[in-house]
């Protein structure tokens, strides 16, 4: 796999505390960062009411779109152009075969549900749709991409808030933040999703700072006085209103904890890989540990658009088989992980892309677009297990039963985190706007 490392550098993420800048930077970008400048959700979010039972959310997005029958909804009868170079295997639940290429999971299928029939007809090459769980947030190309629409992540963070004030609500760990993470739209900048690596240098000291000299009032005040004069007026309007929170946060040493990996055993770490989707998701697992409630993971940028060997991440042989044991051991070290600490019945885990991918190998040893249908993977959060969810038909084209809109997916989510699913929030024209759309319900078989 090196075009993974070869693309995007594998100390991705800081191996320890993050030690920057001066007395004069801690004032500027460090506590007016946390205060609001850089991650006001981290704050704003905070003073909601927490609900009494912890729930949080990891989504690993594929980015670029897995291939569905090279994966988890395997066609083994069809004509070779149509099932692919791999083949299938059982696994320990009756009936339920995948890839060959993903072993671990046939192991604890028991553990895991797929669906098979995600409708994602309106997705396109971007996380818009499939992030914010909703049809109507799409991809226009006229500067009005998403239609206003908030992420799942974001609406987390407006209407449950943080398990703990100390961390953020919604963190982000993607390297292309662009194109691989969505928003809150018009819910607002507050609610907008932290950047886990660039949050993991704002919650740190810098020399010549110390705690005792923070909690002591007179000394903060007299400290943020003479900032005010470094500051320009919007950065000291920041600070009144949210450098308490921001002190608070930077003193409880949580978040900053949280990012710590080298604190984790060398076997944790080799168990979940040391590449770059294996670190994002131990980090993502400490996230949640701490308090953090939604978590997004992005190995990197496109790396599942396999049209062929003639393009950068390759077709399905040399691009996708590379892959699936990376995704496969990651799945299985985090529910693992998560089942061990007692924490997989309040943390849903899913694993996705933008869309499924043809139907039939092309010419260039891959397969192209296909917004048809796709397959998906969910584990924890207390819910049923052991299933293959719906169906695609013979040679994995359409859906064939029991179709799963994004919108179904989002209410599924919120239900999870205790947010009522009748929820409305207020565009900028003060109109109500449903966070779940298009009469979208708890998928039954996830009940």
């Amino acid at each position: 796999m090196p075009h993974l490392h070869t693309q995007e550098p594998r100390n991705t993420i800081p191996p320890g505390i993050v030690h920057v800048g001066s007395r004069r930077w801690f004032l500027r970008t460090g506590l007016a960062g946390v205060a609001g400048a850089c991650t006001p959700s981290v704050l704003r979010a905070s003073e909601k009411p927490v609900a009494k039972k912890p729930a949080s959310v990891i989504l690993f997005w594929l980015s670029g779109g897995l291939s569905h029958i090279d994966s988890w909804d395997p066609k083994p009868s069809a004509p070779e152009e149509v099932r692919g170079p791999f083949g299938s295997i059982a696994t320990c639940v009756p009936g339920v075969r995948v890839s060959e290429h993903l072993p671990l999971q046939a192991s604890i299928m028991d553990r895991l549900s797929l669906i098979r029939s995600v409708d994602c007809r309106a997705s396109d090459h971007t996380p818009i749709t499939m992030q914010s769980g909703n049809s109507l947030a799409r991809r226009t190309n006229d500067g009005k991409d998403g239609g206003g629409y908030p992420s799942m992540g974001a609406v987390a963070a407006k209407f449950r808030g943080p398990n703990d004030p100390a961390l953020p609500a919604f963190v982000g760990l993607a390297n292309s933040w662009k194109a691989d993470v969505w928003g809150a739209g018009q819910l607002g900048t507050a609610y907008d999703p932290v950047q886990g690596t660039d949050l993991a240098g704002r919650v740190t000291l810098p020399q010549g700072v110390s705690i005792p000299q923070l909690r002591d009032r007179d000394e903060l005040r007299r400290r943020l006085g003479s900032a005010r004069r470094e500051l320009d007026t919007t950065d000291a309007d920041r600070l009144d209103g949210y450098s308490r929170r921001a002190l608070d946060m930077i003193v409880s040493g949580k978040a900053q904890k949280a990012f710590q990996l080298d604190e984790e055993p060398d076997r944790v770490r080799d168990n979940y890989g040391r590449d770059s989707i294996g670190e994002k998701a131990l980090l993502a697992r400490r996230l949640v540990e701490a308090g953090t409630t939604y978590v997004l993971v992005s190995g990197a940028w496109g790396y599942f658009d396999h049209h062929g060997d003639e393009v950068q991440w390759g077709g399905i042989v040399k691009g996708l088989k590379p892959l699936l044991p990376r995704i496969d051991r990651v799945i299985y070290a985090l529910v693992n992980d998560l089942q061990a600490r007692g924490l997989l019945d309040s943390t849903l885990v899913l694993m996705m892309g933008e869309f499924g991918r043809g139907p039939v190998i092309n010419k260039n040893a891959g397969r192209d677009h296909w917004t048809k249908c796709m397959s998906m993977l969910v584990a924890g959060g207390g819910l049923p297990t052991g299933q293959a969810i719906g169906s695609t038909d013979a040679k994995g084209y359409d859906i064939q039963d029991r179709k799963v809109t994004p919108s179904d997916l989002a209410a599924t989510v919120f239900r999870h985190l205790g947010i009522d699913t009748s929820t409305h929030w207020e565009d900028p024209q003060g109109r109500p706007i449903p966070i779940v759309t298009e009469n979208g319900a708890p998928i039954p078989e996830l009940t």
